[in-house]
């Protein structure tokens, strides 16, 4: 039985979800990240911590010691990608293997490549068309590769997401926290087209459900989320916040202008094809093991978002 977890990226976005949905659970949690006034000031209690660095297989496995579980949310820069997400994935691989512990990697849906027009299920073909793309694939190899064999590995595939602990680095992250500020901000993508998008908190839930199986553990599982358009979404967040600040559009001419001055923006520029066809993902293999999805509906989801976010701005 699962008791013991250590969250990488603790701190983040899907890593801020997932400590509370295991506090929620009431399992023992351990917090890793590089600082550890930030951590002391993002869990006040009811964890413990671990300071470290990702990149650092003797960090983890002293962090890692009372663990049954690793999981895996911590990520590099954006613009930094294709460079480092394969030695991070070195780095955790060997230090579970060292532990003997079973790992969760959460991921995103790079790897999938194109829309086909189609919900996307795990087993289809990885045919990536973008730089991180193909990094991602690699990933997928490298995780399953012989080399990790006796280490019981799960890889999460999550779609954009958003939530209280969203931050700057997500697609949605600027967007929704510029909008509970009351300030101009952007939206990435045409606003008429429907996209996918997870509540964290949901999410966080599922992928748990997944974590702490005795029977449904390893292999890969997409973690779907809900449909709509970027218009509808503005507008649940805009009245939640109770100021309609202007919002600009973010076009694929703009975002290459902007790269030339931010290398995450610049970055985004060849995942673009996203925003215009978008992938989505097949949840069936979920809930055949599982039962149904958890999707808390938008109109709850997003003025509770925006509330949290205009909430902790303020402390």
């Amino acid at each position: 039985m699962i008791q013991n977890v250590l969250v990488l990226g603790a701190t983040g976005g899907t890593g801020t979800a997932i400590v509370d949905a295991c506090l929620a659970r009431d399992l023992t949690v351990t917090v890793f990240g590089r600082s550890l006034t930030k951590l002391r000031a993002h869990f006040p209690s009811h964890v413990s911590y671990a300071q470290g660095d990702v990149f650092d297989v003797a960090s983890i496995v002293t962090a890692g010691a009372e663990a049954d579980l690793i999981i895996q949310c911590a990520a590099v820069p954006y613009h930094e990608t294709v460079a480092r997400q394969l030695p991070l994935a070195e780095s955790v691989m060997t230090a579970a293997k060292q532990l003997g512990v079973r790992v969760v990697y959460v991921d995103g849906i790079y790897a999938y490549g194109a829309s086909t027009g189609h919900p996307v299920s795990e087993t289809a073909p990885l045919r990536p068309i973008s730089k991180k793309g193909q990094i991602k694939a690699q990933l997928t190899q490298y995780l399953f590769s012989d080399t990790f064999h006796s280490v019981p590995t799960c890889l999460i595939r999550l779609p954009d997401y958003f939530g209280p602990s969203t931050q700057a680095s997500s697609y949605l992250g600027l967007t929704m926290m510029g909008i509970a500020a009351c300030k101009p901000t952007f939206y990435i993508g045409s606003r008429s087209v429907s996209r996918e998008y997870v509540f964290l908190p949901d999410a966080a839930e599922m992928i748990l459900n997944v974590a702490l199986s005795k029977t449904n553990f390893t292999g890969i599982w997409n973690i779907p989320g809900q449909q709509i358009t970027g218009d509808r979404l503005i507008k649940l967040a805009s009245d939640a916040s109770g100021d309609h600040k202007p919002l600009f559009t973010l076009t694929k001419p703009v975002l290459r202008l902007l790269g030339l001055f931010d290398a995450d923006l610049k970055e985004i520029v060849e995942m673009y094809y996203l925003t215009k066809k978008p992938v989505i993902l097949d949840g069936r293999k979920y809930q055949e093991a599982f039962g149904d999805l958890i999707e808390t509906p938008f109109e709850r989801s997003v003025p509770f978002t925006i509330g949290q976010i205009a909430l902790a701005h303020q402390k």
